[in-house]
Order: C-alpha cells, then structure tokens, then sequence
C-alpha cells in the first residue's frame, strides 16, 4: 500500500494527542479503591481505550459480578475532571508540529475516542486544536467501543473515506486493535507500554513521537 493513497488522518485522544493517559491509571485505581476494591497497575493499564462492552465485562471478571462499572466509572471521571481543571491539559510532543504540516499537506483530520463527543471537543478547544479536525467520532456513538473495529469503521463513514485511504494513530494496545481490525493502517506511539512482537506485526510504523509522523506520511 503506497503513501500516496492515504488521504485522512484519524487520532486517538488521550495518550496519543493530550498526555492524560497516566491519570487513568492513577485514577481508575483510586476510583476502585473508593468502591473497596484493589487494582494492580497491571489492570489499569488494561483498561486503556478499552470501551463497551468490554470494559464491564473484565472490571466484573476481575472483581465480580457486582462490581459496578457505571458508579466507579463515573468516580473516576470526576475525580480526573477535578485535577485536569486544576493542574491542566499538556499536548503531547509533536502534536501542534504534526497537525499544521497535515493541514499544509491537505490531509483531513478526525478523532476517534472512548470520550463523549461534547467533552472530546472541550478538550480539544481547551489545548486549541479544534480547528483541525473535521470530525469528532465518539465510541459512546457505536454499538462496540475499542477494542472492537465500530468507532473507526463510523470514523471513515462520516468522513466519507475508505478504511485504507486512512492511517490512524494510536498509543495504546486497545486502540490499535480497534483501527487495524477496521481495515486502516495504523502508526502506534506508544505512551505506557511498548508493543508486543504479536501487535507489532499489525503496525504499519512505531515512532517516538508525533514529531515522527510527517516521516512516516511523507
């Protein structure tokens, strides 16, 4: 498949493009605990980009049947909203540098993410880059979150775009999943955790940063 085919470029949020994705694992653990239960960092780290139904499913493997995935759920959101608001939301490296050269390239840019589309879109506004992207696709919009292909097969229909005229760019395990079952490529930027040799053969690159990126499409 040549360069030259790929038209969109579809992001990941948290992890890829803002650095929160170490407080999901600060937070998921001590929304746990608030609930009784004890996480391992293991677990939390599993839980990146992992959406419905899967989330609930391993949370009640883990803890058992009455675990309560939507009130610990929304303990985490709250308690992560309060230090956000508080201490901030920082870019990850080369996201600014990565999202000019694709508009001066012409590239259409989307977001696919677990958050809700509303919050996706403060979040973007929040680090001032809302004004490059086309679209904003929510898992809480489809039937499956990641690791499942829905979000990003809904991600090229609103964009009106092949899967394989799009690369996505994804940090985490689950998301990658999700993007290479949908039938795109897919450039991982690994945020916790470096790829497996067995996620490895599913990635089209593996760079350092964002800053890498405009190698990889150009």
């Amino acid at each position: 498949m040549e360069k030259r085919n790929i038209t969109t470029v579809i992001f990941d949020l948290d992890g890829t493009l803002i650095d929160t994705e170490k407080y999901f694992k600060v937070f998921w653990r001590q929304a746990a605990a608030f609930f009784g239960y004890e996480m391992s960092e293991e677990q939390a780290l599993q839980l990146r980009s992992l959406g419905r139904p899967f989330a609930p499913k391993l949370l009640r493997d883990w803890f058992g049947k009455e675990f309560d995935y939507s009130a610990v759920r929304e303990c985490r959101r709250k308690i992560m909203k309060e230090h956000l608001e508080k201490e901030g939301t920082e870019l990850k490296q080369g996201a600014l540098e990565a999202l000019d050269w694709l508009r001066q390239n012409g590239y259409r840019v989307a977001l696919a993410t677990a958050t809700p589309p509303d919050r996706a879109w403060e979040q973007l506004k929040e680090v001032n880059i809302n004004r490059y992207f086309n679209e904003v696709v929510s898992a809480a919009e489809v039937k499956r979150g990641k690791p499942a292909p829905d979000v990003y097969l809904y991600a090229c229909d609103r964009l009106g775009a092949a899967p394989e005229e799009c690369l996505a760019v994804e940090d985490s395990p689950n998301g990658v999943l999700s993007a290479y079952a949908a039938g795109l490529r897919v450039v991982m930027v690994p945020d916790q955790t470096a790829p497996d040799d067995e996620l490895k053969g599913k990635l089209y690159a593996c760079v350092a940063s964002l800053k890498e990126l405009q190698g990889v499409l150009g």
